[in-house]
């Protein structure tokens, strides 16, 4: 039997997936229901179930974010996504994720048992005892896992665009993207070639390059502003990445100011 995980913040769309249909004659049992995103990633984690049926129209979530998380952590998990949302470019996406269907609130009895049956043949064919030509399946779930990894290290990257002036950690990013810290490190690694230290001093340092444009400001104050307490480890870094002293480039690219005649 497969397990499912049914998430909706709509209580009675859960009860009715769960008691309407007829789970056992498809070969599946529903494992736990959860109302809101971070309840239903925490219900994921902890049973790791084979077939997930989801809406991405939730409070405090992101579900194209979401999506993306389950399918860099669970590759082989089938996902239906049932939504009143009607976008079709959000629809694409959400199939370029590796998403198996992409159902529109209300959706009749035949399109929920169709998707779930769809669901449990693609589980079957990836069973090992029922594998004869793999090639083909193992390359669309390594291509939907490589497209679930890149929007997720590029939602990532933007989020530290945006708050690198923060004390961010690794943990704060991986929060926005719904992922474990291990995960994304893996991520920002296979993707990019950096660690999530490299990735935000580069964020910080490009800023600092930008701020020293201006002869007016003082460079302890231009460290504190990209997100350094230690204006000796800003020189260190700044050193390290731009070959020279935050002084000896600021000599090389400030432009006095104009003053107002």
């Amino acid at each position: 039997m497969y397990k499912a995980v049914i998430i909706d913040d709509e209580p009675i769309i859960v009860k009715g997936l769960e008691k309407t249909i007829k789970w056992e004659d498809l070969g599946c049992v529903v494992a736990g229901t959860a109302g809101n995103g971070a309840e239903g990633l925490e219900l994921i984690r902890r049973e790791k179930p084979d077939i997930l049926i989801t809406d991405i129209c939730m409070p405090k979530m992101d579900g194209l974010a979401m999506i993306a998380a389950l399918r860099s952590e669970f590759p082989d998990m089938e996902v239906t996504i049932l939504t009143g949302y009607r976008d079709f470019d959000y629809a694409q996406q959400a199939i370029r994720l590796g998403v198996c269907r992409f159902l529109l609130k209300p959706s009749i009895m035949d399109e929920l048992n169709e998707a779930i049956r769809t669901m449990v043949e693609r589980l079957e064919s990836k069973a090992p005892a029922c594998r004869t030509e793999d090639g083909p399946r193992e390359e669309e779930t390594e291509e939907a896992e490589n497209a679930a990894g890149s929007f997720i290290v590029k939602n990532a990257l933007a989020y530290m665009e945006e708050n690198y002036a923060e004390r961010l950690k690794l943990a704060d990013v991986a929060d926005k993207v719904y992922v474990s810290q291990w995960h994304l490190s893996k991520l920002l690694n296979k993707f990019t070639g950096h660690n999530f230290s490299e990735l935000l001093n580069d964020v910080r340092m490009k800023r600092a390059k930008e701020l020293l444009g201006d002869p007016s400001l003082r460079i302890s104050d231009i460290a504190e502003e990209v997100g350094f307490l230690d204006m000796a480890h800003f020189s260190r870094v700044f050193k390290k990445l731009a070959g020279v002293s935050a002084n000896e480039y600021r000599n090389t690219v400030s432009v006095p100011q104009k003053t107002e005649p």
